[in-house]
C-alpha cells in the first residue's frame, strides 16, 4: 500500500501539525488540528487513535518532525503525508 492509497483510506486518522491560526484558515475536512508543540503532551491521546496515522501541515516539514517524535515513542503505522492541501485533494476522490 503507498501513501497515496493510505491517503484515501476512510478509517485513516488525519492530523494537521499547523498553528490553529493556519487551521482556521483552511483545513482538510475531518482533520484535527494538534499543533507540532503540542505532539509530545498528547502522545498518550494520539496512541489511542485509529491507525493509521497521517500527519501533515503546511509543507511536511513539521509533520515530519511530529512523525519522528511519535515513532521514538512507539507508534506504528505513523505517516508523513506533507501538505495538506496535497491530502484534501486526494480524500476529494475518496468514493462517498
Amino acid at each position: 500500500m503507498n501513501l497515496s492509497d493510505i491517503i484515501k483510506d476512510p478509517n485513516a486518522t488525519l492530523i494537521d501539525v499547523r498553528e490553529p491560526s493556519e487551521f482556521a484558515g483552511g483545513h482538510v475536512e475531518g482533520s484535527l488540528n494538534i499543533p507540532l508543540g503540542q505532539v509530545p503532551q498528547r502522545i498518550a491521546e494520539i496512541k489511542e487513535m485509529p491507525r493509521p496515522l497521517l500527519l501533515f501541515c503546511r509543507s511536511g516539514n513539521r509533520s515530519g518532525m511530529a512523525v519522528s517524535m511519535l515513532q521514538a515513542n512507539g507508534l506504528e503505522e505513523v505517516y508523513n503525508a506533507g501538505a495538506w492541501d496535497d491530502v484534501a485533494y486526494l480524500r476529494e476522490e475518496v468514493p462517498a
